[in-house]
């Protein structure tokens, strides 16, 4: 079974050929930060944002700036040696190298937008001198370091933490998070502002997306094999977490909005985070909790995928082409 302890070697015959064909789809969607074109963005930045808008993107950045390495210690520590196929562990590869891309983002995205050192100094150290930063952070560290002294699932109950880690990486950072700060960069981006960062979010936007599957397609495996984990106390507890993630997030939005931002309210911003929550929760095969409406069109434009659909539709507009088969069945 996927979660047997291990580290099984044999790539063909292939038993997960979906993870291979994610690990194809994500080489298809390689780009780099050299790509995105700050030039815009800097005008913008002295010339047309009102300093609570200039207060919103630097408490983004400052997010952004430890999110991504969280994630990316997460994956190598924690999920890479238990989940037990090598053609997964080619994805979480992948993975592994997007998030650093992300970072490698990020890091420009704060020496190009906040020059002063000082600033700088603190918004890479955010988790621990912004208090709606540091919150979330002890969330990521609360329901994903339980499995840090974890190097085998031989129980059910190990096993068991493995999905509450996986879930909490997926839905609530990657899934939740992310896509509360995608939703920032968006609202801007309809206003004309900052065109640099919403490209370089739609390349983020995708990898993340990507990333989401693969977790939940993870999940929904180990569902097949191992149908008794998900018991009630397992539901408990992930609506536990992410109520706890929306609380969270929701505190962030409160210092993020918290000048004023005009066109942007922090109910609407509470109203899109239950809607997200709920996405979530549905993903996981359970019934949606808030039951709230998407408040914010503009997540709509262009190629930002719906998430009502967060699935059913691609985004083509960079892609690199691979060429080549292979055959699943075959042994060596």
């Amino acid at each position: 079974m996927l979660l047997d302890p291990g580290l099984n070697l044999t790539l063909r015959p292939m038993k997960y050929p979906l993870f291979y064909e994610m690990y194809r789809d994500a080489i298809k969607n390689t780009w780099t930060v050299e790509e995105v074109d700050f030039s815009l963005d800097t005008a913008d930045l002295n010339n047309k944002l009102l300093p609570s808008e200039r207060h919103l993107i630097n408490r983004l950045v400052a997010f952004f700036a430890t999110g991504d390495s969280i994630v990316a210690n997460n994956l190598v520590l924690n999920l890479y040696q238990h989940i037990n196929a090598p053609e997964a562990r080619m994805y979480l590869s992948r993975q592994l190298y997007e998030e650093a891309l992300h970072v490698q983002f990020y890091l420009t995205l704060l020496d190009t937008y906040i020059p002063d050192i000082k600033e700088r100094e603190e918004a890479f150290a955010a988790i621990h001198n912004i208090p709606s930063i540091e919150k979330k952070a002890q969330f990521c560290f609360k329901w994903i370091e339980s499995l840090n002294d974890v190097h085998r699932l031989d129980s059910r109950e190990q096993r068991r933490q493995f999905l509450l880690n996986l879930i909490c990486f997926s839905c609530c950072i990657e899934g939740l998070f992310f896509f509360a700060a995608f939703a920032y960069v968006y609202f801007l981006r309809s206003k004309g502002l900052l065109s640099g960062l919403a490209t370089g979010t739609n390349w983020v936007f995708r990898d993340e997306s990507m990333h989401m599957r693969f977790a939940l397609e993870v999940i929904d495996q180990v569902r097949r094999e191992e149908p008794d984990l998900f018991d009630a106390e397992l539901q408990a507890q992930i609506i536990e977490m992410i109520q706890e993630a929306v609380e969270c997030e929701l505190q962030f939005a409160e210092d993020v909005l918290g000048q004023g931002v005009p066109g942007m309210s922090l109910k609407d911003m509470k109203t899109y985070l239950e809607y997200v929550a709920d996405q979530r929760f549905q993903n996981l095969g359970m019934a949606p909790l808030y039951n709230s409406e998407n408040p914010f069109p503009f997540m709509d434009l262009q190629d930002v995928q719906e998430l009502a659909n967060f699935f059913e539709r691609r985004v083509s507009a960079y892609q690199v082409g691979v060429t080549g088969e292979v055959a699943f069945d075959e042994e060596f």
